[in-house]
C-alpha cells in the first residue's frame, strides 16, 4: 500500500501503522492541494499546503479522508486507541461522531484544533464525523 493515495472514490488514504520506520511523501497532488505525509507505528502526520490538518498517536490508517466548509469525515485502524489531533475553522463548536454514536460537542480553540480519543482493537475501523 502507499503511505498517500487518491482512491476510487475521489476520498484520501493516507498512513500506515504497521511501518516500524518513518516513511514520508511531500507534494502529493489531490484537489488541486499539496499534502505532506509522515507516518509509521507510532505516529501519523498530515499537512495541506503546508499547513497542520492530521495527527494521530500511536500511528494510522485512514481511508475515505474528507474536508469540506463542514468539517471532515474519515475511516480509521490501528491496533491499539489512538489519540487524534485535527485543525479544523478556529473557535468553532462541532458535534463529533465515532461509528454514528454522537460522543459530544467540541469547540476548535483560538488555532482550529480538536482532539479525540478513538477506542480501537486490531482489525477494527471506525469511522468518524467532525460536523459544524
Amino acid at each position: 500500500m502507499e503511505i498517500i493515495s487518491t482512491l476510487e472514490n475521489g476520498k484520501l488514504a493516507f498512513g500506515d501503522y504497521t511501518l516500524t520506520e518513518k516513511a514520508k511523501k511531500e507534494d502529493f497532488p489531490h484537489c488541486g492541494n499539496l499534502y505532506k505525509i509522515k507516518t509509521f507505528n507510532t505516529m501519523t502526520k498530515l499537512e495541506k499546503n503546508g499547513l497542520f490538518l492530521f495527527e494521530s498517536v500511536p500511528g494510522t490508517t485512514v481511508t475515505d479522508f474528507e474536508e469540506n466548509e463542514a468539517g471532515m469525515s474519515f475511516k480509521v485502524e490501528c491496533d491499539k486507541d489512538a489519540q487524534i489531533t485535527v485543525e479544523l475553522e478556529e473557535n468553532t463548536e462541532y458535534d463529533i461522531e465515532v461509528d454514528g454514536k454522537s460522543i459530544g460537542k467540541m469547540k476548535a480553540n483560538s488555532s482550529g484544533k480538536i482532539n479525540l480519543s478513538v477506542e480501537l482493537q486490531s482489525g477494527e475501523v471506525k469511522e468518524v464525523k467532525i460536523v459544524k
